[in-house]
């Protein structure tokens, strides 16, 4: 671990170096690639100086010590020999969590596609209520949120929804969303005040560029139709509305938010392309399988992995085997105690991998 540090400063300077040529910020693309190493590089070094300080520390007070013959001075020397100590092992841990591989979609805006499961109007309620609980998270963030598609059932319910939160981090902070959510309670339609239970499933998918993921044009159908529902001026009395078919996959994407039929197609291709990286990324995930152990962010769609149950006022995660008894203020948007806890969860397998 430490060559490779010794490693990262050397290319750190490297680029500093870069960066000061003249002519450099004439590439734009070069010179963003190389700022966004610096910027991934900066936080370890800072760390590693931070390490070699506490080593340094360590070092001079027992060379000191030895010598010293004053008991005040001794006793001093001790406390700080102390700290110091006592601090080296947090920044150890705290270098070999920087220095796992890093996820490379981490940085990305994620596209989010919520589809109501078994369970009727309660499913697609709740299927709401979580496309508010996603939507109050990325404005605590402060991401931009943008609907590529909403299919309502009339009674505040979703049966579908794909929206875009663009932000810094959005795929690392969201990426163990992914998979099968269960809701228990009484819905709002139940008379005989019997707990229904109901799921939802969840995805959660990168963005990616057109040079991620080739778009044949001939694998793709478009329609035209009016929108319905609410809408704005033009929205609802122009054939606007765009229903995309991908042929060989049999993917079907409706966009119909924008008063544009052209705008309205970009945002298609836009899913489009993040559900086809997705699918890459699933037949992955499907060959590894049987070598994977791991319970955290294995991103199998068919996973259970969270249970909210409104009675006991508990959400409970089952792929970390964490309960929260803070349920309204999650269906709030306050998911970061769960998104911390999956994340030090992956963190630690990842080490205890690396240890193997």
């Amino acid at each position: 671990m430490f060559d490779r540090l010794e490693a990262m400063v050397r290319r750190y300077e490297d680029i500093t170096m870069e960066l000061g040529e003249p002519g450099v910020a004439a590439d734009q693309n070069r010179f963003k690639a190389l700022m966004k190493e610096q910027s991934d590089i900066l936080p370890i070094l800072e760390e590693f100086q931070r390490y070699k300080s506490c080593k340094q520390t360590i070092a001079d007070s027992e060379e000191l010590l030895s010598a010293e013959s004053d008991d005040d001075m001794k006793e001093m020397l001790r406390e700080e020999l102390s700290a110091a100590k006592d601090e080296l092992p947090g920044i150890e841990e705290k270098l070999k969590i920087l220095m796992l591989p890093k996820d490379p979609n981490d940085d990305k805006n994620v596209i989010v596609e919520i589809r109501a499961g078994a369970g009727g109007d309660e499913a697609a309620l709740f299927a709401a209520d979580m496309y508010r609980v996603y939507t109050r998270y990325a404005d605590r963030m402060g991401w931009r949120i943008e609907t590529m598609s909403v299919e309502d059932t009339g009674i505040g319910g979703m049966k579908s929804v794909n929206f875009m939160l663009s932000g810094t981090g959005a795929y690392s902070r969201l990426k163990f969303e992914s998979g099968v959510h269960r809701v228990q309670r009484i819905p709002a339609t139940e008379s005989g005040g019997r707990i229904h239970t109901s799921t939802i499933t969840v995805a959660i998918m990168p963005e990616v560029e057109d040079v991620e993921v080739d778009i044949d044009m001939n694998d793709c159908k478009f329609d035209v139709f009016r929108a319905s529902g609410n809408g704005g001026q033009c929205v609802n009395t122009t054939d606007s509305a765009v229903r995309l078919t991908h042929l060989p996959t049999g993917i079907v994407i409706s966009c119909q938010d924008e008063k544009s039929q052209i705008k309205n197609k970009a945002k298609a291709l836009k899913v489009l392309r993040a559900k086809l990286f997705d699918l890459e990324r699933q037949k992955q995930h499907d060959s590894e399988a049987a070598l994977r152990k791991s319970q955290v962010g294995t991103g199998d769609r068919s996973e259970k992995i969270r249970t909210y149950n409104f009675h006991q006022g508990r959400v409970t995660d089952h792929r970390i085997g964490l309960t929260l008894y803070k349920i309204d203020a999650i269906m709030e948007g306050d998911l970061d105690e769960l998104i911390d806890a999956l994340t030090t969860a992956s963190q630690a397998e990842k080490l205890a991998g690396l240890a193997q």
